[in-house]
């Protein structure tokens, strides 16, 4: 009776909380949910979830695209689109040099069909534009973010890659996804439209940074843009990567500014052009000083440039998602370093265009290419870009708008199922406590029980799914039971599994843990891992969530709600926001966990764990960090300190049963 009185006092206020963004208007992107447009061609139906808000918005209610709440799609309609080249061979033009509205040179190389008579293809075609930051030259040896895709080029398609501004043979200096790099997009795209070879129609394809530029480009509104297939985008690369939980990626963000900044000045074709090659090398490496280098020393310290919300912000797609009026084929995976992205970018565009969702059990490198696709129908990711590009771009009827809005692969079920919209239509709110003893239960502490400690240190995580991730999925190549299994993470951790599961229990979305501590140092970090506690005793990860303790505030306007319950915090980051935790104080920490999909199912246990730290993941700015070493923190779980996750439940009835 106590829960459910609590659950309707915060249904009421979660609907309060609404109705109070609609009665002040808000900014004209808050009011823009009339006539949205279904992804799969059905009507809208009411959700029990709200949006995740951004820097920009409010947290608004969701619209769920299913034409009932609750309808599954049963039909995946998915096809082997694999047309016969139409050419033998492509022509390429190498090297091009567009000058911007600056004065800045950009480079870029067109490959085209080719025919018998050895000239290329004079017929317009539509265009396929892809934005690299990985030097255009080198990834036509490796394939870097994708590079030029011949498969396209010989069924009738022109490819025109760039490298951006500050990255290969272009001039100037790297910010990566900048304001400045966004409005060279539009230039490059109107010289493309202008060219004999170009029928003006376009097409944007990408793989991690190039799908990124590619989202961003589309947010342009360009009116030649008819098609996007982003593979593997991120939507807020502040919250993704760069300061996770408000702690600094040192994982992959140095390593990958790193790479990006070398192939910048290392070209295997200097002998073409060297005189333009020799500038472009001194035009970067001059402009090392403005991004590269303050950029890794402001995250690694915690200085106030780090939290700017404007820098930041105009790098996520996700603050620009309104403006992409393009249909969108977004491919993710469970565990890609975007994990929490993906979704979220669907889910910014599913009510004003046309969108679709595949998450595979991937992490990056394996998303990149769609690993072990084709399986369960699915069929390979070059197939699936064609599918999407031959229908928008050159009008066939092939059935691509009919594929399924939601694809999502379900651990523990081992299989793509088909939910209909994300987040979950069928989801429901259940908060589940850290109890004495190292259970997770269903009921509240009903009184007085002793915390749970933990050394606070900063090495946790060496060995676990979240390094797996963070690597990109390179640690396989040292294939070691912990990069998948938590167990060994474990042991440094403080452990609450819930009584085997007398059924099939399944999660799919995000997760939020409320967590209790004290600590006798003056600031703290926290991971809270999900698993999959099986009967031989392996806890197979599922994800994870990340905090800092003097972050810890949240901004409820822009979190996410499930059936009244908080189940996505929105935390600030900025300077203004640090919450001071000082030596022996009882606070709260929210945690966001990124949002997964999997099965427990009956005869296993749900394991949450929390542990102090999540290297090499991410660590904790330098001042937090010195202010956190040698403590020892307490987990709260008693009636007055209600320690707690909320999941997202959905009914393991409603997964595609394979035959």
């Amino acid at each position: 009776m106590i829960l459910l009185i609590k659950k309707t006092v915060a249904s009421i206020s979660i609907l309060a909380l609404l109705a109070s963004v609609a009665a002040c208007g808000g900014d004209s992107k808050d009011s823009a949910q009339a006539n949205p447009v279904s992804g799969d061609g059905g009507s809208t139906a009411a959700s029990q979830w709200t949006s995740l808000g951004t820097r920009t918005q409010s947290m608004r209610q969701d619209v769920s695209i299913v034409k009932a709440a609750g309808l599954r799609e049963t039909a995946p309609g998915w096809v082997d689109y694999d047309r016969p080249a139409e050419y033998a061979a492509t022509v390429l033009e190498d090297n091009i040099q567009l000058q911007m509205d600056d004065g800045v040179v950009i480079s870029l190389q067109v490959v085209r069909p080719q025919l018998d008579a050895g000239e290329p293809e004079s017929r317009p075609l539509p265009t396929i534009v892809t934005f690299t930051p990985y030097n255009k030259n080198v990834t036509q040896y490796v394939s870097l973010g994708g590079g030029i895709m011949p498969y396209f080029v010989l069924r009738g398609y022109n490819h025109v890659q760039i490298d951006v501004r500050g990255t290969g043979r272009s001039g100037g200096a790297w910010d990566p996804f900048s304001a400045r790099e966004q409005a060279d997009y539009t230039q490059v795209m109107d010289w493309i439209i202008g060219q004999p070879w170009s029928n003006g129609e376009l097409g944007l394809w990408g793989i991690s940074a190039t799908a990124t530029t590619s989202v961003l480009a589309a947010s342009s509104g360009h009116p030649a843009i008819k098609a996007v297939f982003p593979i593997v985008p991120h939507g807020d690369i502040y919250r993704d990567v760069v300061m996770v939980g408000g702690q600094a990626s040192i994982g992959f963000l140095p390593i990958w500014m790193t790479v990006v900044t070398g192939l910048g000045v290392f070209n295997p074709t200097f002998y073409d052009q060297p005189e333009q090659q020799l500038m472009a090398i001194l035009e970067h490496l001059a402009g090392l000083s403005e991004f590269f280098a303050p950029k890794l020393v402001e995250v690694a310290t915690g200085q106030e440039p780090s939290f700017d919300d404007e820098y930041w912000g105009t790098k996520a797609p996700l603050e620009v998602s309104e403006k992409i009026i393009a249909p969108t084929f977004i491919v993710g995976g469970l565990f890609d370093i975007f994990q929490r992205s993906e979704p979220l970018n669907y889910e910014a565009l599913k009510n004003h265009t046309t969108t679709k969702l595949l998450i595979g059990p991937w992490h990056h490198l394996q998303a990149a290419t769609g690993e072990g696709l084709p399986m369960d129908g699915v069929p390979t990711l070059d197939q699936l870009a064609l599918q999407w590009f031959d229908h928008y771009l050159k009008g066939m009827e092939n059935g691509a708008e009919d594929l399924p809005a939601v694809t999502q692969w379900v651990w523990g079920h081992e299989h793509f199922d088909y939910p209909g919209d994300w987040p979950h239509p069928q989801a429901r709110a259940e908060r589940w406590y850290l109890q004495s003893g190292g259970v997770l239960g269903a009921e509240a502490p009903a009184g007085a029980a002793a915390p749970s400690m933990m050394l606070q240190q900063p090495a946790d995580g060496l060995c676990s799914e979240s390094a797996m991730q963070i690597s990109i999925g390179l640690f396989s190549y040292l294939p070691l039971p912990c990069w998948t299994e938590d167990n060994f993470t474990n042991s440094f951790e403080v452990t609450f599994d819930t009584p085997v599961m007398e059924e099939d229990f399944y999660i799919n979305g995000p997760i939020q843990a409320d967590i209790w501590i004290s600590t006798t140092a003056l600031d703290a970090g926290l991971v809270v891992r999900v698993a999959d506690l099986e009967p031989g005793g392996t806890a197979r990860a599922l994800t994870s969530g990340l905090q800092t303790a003097s972050l810890r505030a949240v901004d409820e306007g822009k979190s996410r709600y499930l059936e009244g319950e908080m189940i996505q915090p929105w935390h600030p980051f900025t300077v203004e926001s640090v919450e001071p935790v000082g030596s022996g104080n009882i606070i709260k920490v929210p945690v966001e966990i990124f949002p997964t999909s999997a099965l427990i199912k009956k005869g296993h246990r749900l394991r949450i764990a929390v542990g102090p730290s999540n290297l090499p993941f991410a660590l904790m700015p330098v001042p937090s960090l010195l202010q956190s070493l040698i403590g020892l923190i307490n987990i709260y779980h008693d009636a007055e300190h209600p320690s707690s996750v909320v999941l997202p439940v959905a009914p393991a009835e409603s997964l595609n049963i394979q035959e």
